[in-house]
Order: structure tokens, then sequence, then C-alpha cells
């Protein structure tokens, strides 16, 4: 916890966490420019653009403007590297899943009070220093069904699960009769934004990443949350299947 949250309980103080926990991310990604850290700055880039797979030593290291020996020096083989970027992924990760695992119903209610009822994709979105590869990277992690995926999208379910039980005991959520399905519905709208990011853009003429995107789609996901996409449908008598054949001409 942070020290000025200590003493501190409501919306304000999971605010100041939240801060707290995107001011320790950024320091992580951009504040450490070792030439260890230089290398795997590197080497998450280039695992987002092409895959783990597609990507050399001698590349790293030459985006990373240093030896190839340097490289092994600090990781020891491509493999441990790779390691390395999937522990400071996790990391990085880590810091937005625990503010939004922690996260009260009245910090809730006063996201929906203001029409801005973020989502998990835009919790990370906006924990990460723009331009960040990270987002690129879980997309792959997510899309190549890497382990390290795999147990992400558990840690976000488990956050979807626990948010919706906190927004249905709060009045803020209607029951549903198969939660898991529910949570795994709006997870799903989450993650396209990351899955379909240049789709979107495409259609909306925005990146969905951009600032301006994720102002745009909270707001009008947060709409169709709370006030609903459709209306319900006209209701007419019902019909007579009897009747009818006795009116049919014969």
């Amino acid at each position: 916890m942070s020290p000025s949250c200590q003493f501190g309980t409501g919306s304000a103080c999971l605010e100041t966490e939240h801060l707290f926990s995107i001011l320790i991310v950024s320091l992580i990604e951009s504040g450490d420019l070792t030439a260890r850290a230089s290398i795997r700055n590197a080497a998450v880039q280039l695992f987002a653009d092409r895959g783990p797979e597609a990507v050399t030593v001698r590349e790293i290291a030459s985006a990373a403007g240093v030896s190839a020996a340097l490289v092994l020096h600090h990781y020891g083989s491509k493999a441990g590297l790779r390691a390395a970027v999937d522990d400071y992924a996790a990391h990085a990760f880590d810091a937005v899943l625990d503010h939004l695992e922690h996260v009260g119903a009245e910090h809730l209610l006063s996201e929906l009070a203001r029409g801005a009822m973020g989502s998990v994709v835009e919790a990370f979105v906006r924990g990460f220093p723009p331009g960040s590869p990270l987002p690129a990277y879980l997309r792959r992690l997510l899309l190549t069904d890497d382990p390290a995926g795999a147990q992400l999208f558990g840690r976000w379910y488990a956050a979807i699960r626990a948010l919706l039980g906190t927004l249905t005991e709060a009045g803020l959520a209607q029951p549903s009769d198969d939660p898991e399905v529910r949570a795994a519905f709006l997870l799903v709208n989450d993650l396209a934004l990351l899955l379909l990011r240049n789709q979107i853009a495409q259609a909306v003429g925005v990146d969905p990443l951009s600032p301006e995107g994720i102002s745009r789609w909270s707001v009008e996901a947060t709409s169709v949350y709370v006030t609903g996409a459709f209306t319900p449908p006209p209701t007419f008598p019902a019909v007579n299947p009897d009747h009818d054949l006795e009116e049919r001409p014969q």
C-alpha cells in the first residue's frame, strides 16, 4: 500500500493507490536505462511485433545498441531473456490488476455516476506510458495461447467475477442466472480492444488504445452496460393457429 493510503479509506484512497501503481509501472518501464534493461525493452518490442520465435539474439542486440555477447552475458541465452521479459510484463500487469482486485463498491458507484465506468483493458492501457509495447506483447501472449497469457486471462476473469459480485451486492448490477458466462462475456468485450485493435481503428477512425479511442469506447460501453443498447420489442396479440385455419379460404 502506498504511504498516503495507510490511514485513508474510500474512493480517494483507491485513486491514490491506482496512481501509485501507475507510477511504479512507468518507472519500471521507462526509468531503468541500464544495458540490461535496454536489452529487455528491445526484446519486448521485437517479441510483440514478430513473436519470440522469429527474433534472433543479434536482432535484439542491434535494437538495443549492444553486442550479442552482452545479451548473453546478462541473460545467458535467448530463453533466459524470454523468461525475463515474461517476468517483467507480468510484474507490470500485476500492478494494474492489483488495483482492479481491490476496487470497492464506493469507487465503482462514483465511476458510474460520472459515466466513465472503465474496462479492464482500459486500466491496463492507462497504466502504461504512451507507446509502450506491453499491450501488443499481451495481445500476442493471448493469441498464441501462451501459458503466461493463459495465467493472465485467468486473473482477468477472476477480477471481472469479483467486480460483478461487488456491483451486484451493492445493487449496481442485475443478478445473473449464469454469472460465469456473464463475466466471460464482459471480458471478451474488453479483450476486443487488444485483439482487434487494428480492425477497430479502421472501423471507427481512431486507435481504440489511444486516449481519444479509450475515451470514446468508455462512454459508449458505459451507456450500453448501464442503459442498454436496445428497446423492448412491441407486443402483439398472441396468434391462435386454429383461428387462422378457420379464417383461411379453402
